[in-house]
């Protein structure tokens, strides 16, 4: 199979997923509403929505948002192009998949974020939501918000009264609530760190020695000395 196809492959199968749970979510649950997967406590389906950053951050309210919208088309742009020139240059299938599972959970959420405020009625304070509602959306174009619904609470507990750093408080892992597309997006980033650290290595090296072969080209033409010419016939 070529890595083109498996490339895209890996993209369509992230964004699909992706999408389709977070439809789901949306127009099947009331925002803030919890179930635990195959009846645990530790790992929830858990709705919620957030302005645009990963892992339910925020980020700079609509203008941080825009903004954000703005950076990650143009990141996206940019690793399309990238992973091109890696096909081309033939680098292991491996490295191609992760790099592959950045670009597609970068996409699965920008298409919230430009889509979602438009097609979907709000969610919060209004019960489900519906799609394609007949007032319009929540928000304009590139305003819409990122759904998350993945919640893995593996453990709960409350520092020590006696602890001098944040005594008395309740700390929970894993607190973050995700999606598919930020799941993909640090599966992809862990994988190449921690298996294709050499190729970032191995691009280092090729540029120092590109920079090493240009500085030994000389930028002036070789002096001729006088001696050296012919002799002009009397």
């Amino acid at each position: 199979m070529k890595k083109t196809l498996i490339v895209s492959l890996v993209v369509l199968t992230i964004i699909i997923l992706d999408q389709l749970l977070k439809v789901w979510v949306k127009t099947h649950m009331y925002y803030g509403e919890t179930f635990g997967i195959l009846g645990l406590n530790w790992a929830q389906i858990h709705f919620v929505e957030n302005e645009g950053a990963a892992f339910g951050l925020k980020f700079g309210g609509d203008v941080g948002k825009l903004i954000l919208s703005v950076f990650r088309i143009l990141m996206v742009s940019f690793l399309i192009y990238m992973i091109r020139k890696m096909i081309k240059s033939k680098e292991p299938i491996g490295f191609l998949i992760f790099f592959s599972l950045i670009i597609a959970g970068a996409i699965g959420n920008i298409i919230d974020s430009i889509f979602y405020g438009v097609i979907f009625s709000s969610s919060v304070g209004s019960g489900i939501a519906t799609m394609f509602p007949e007032g319009g959306g929540y928000a304009s174009f590139f305003h819409g918000w990122v759904v998350d619904m993945l919640h893995f609470p593996i453990f709960e507990g409350r520092i020590p009264e006696w602890s001098p750093i944040s005594g008395g408080q309740t700390v929970k892992f894993f607190r973050f609530v995700f999606n598919i597309a930020d799941a993909s997006i640090s599966v992809g980033v862990a994988g190449i760190l921690l298996f294709y650290r050499k190729y970032f290595a191995k691009q280092e090296k090729q540029d120092s020695k590109k920079e090493d072969a240009m500085s030994e080209i000389p930028t002036d033409p070789p002096s001729i000395e006088s001696s050296e010419l012919p002799n002009e016939k009397a």
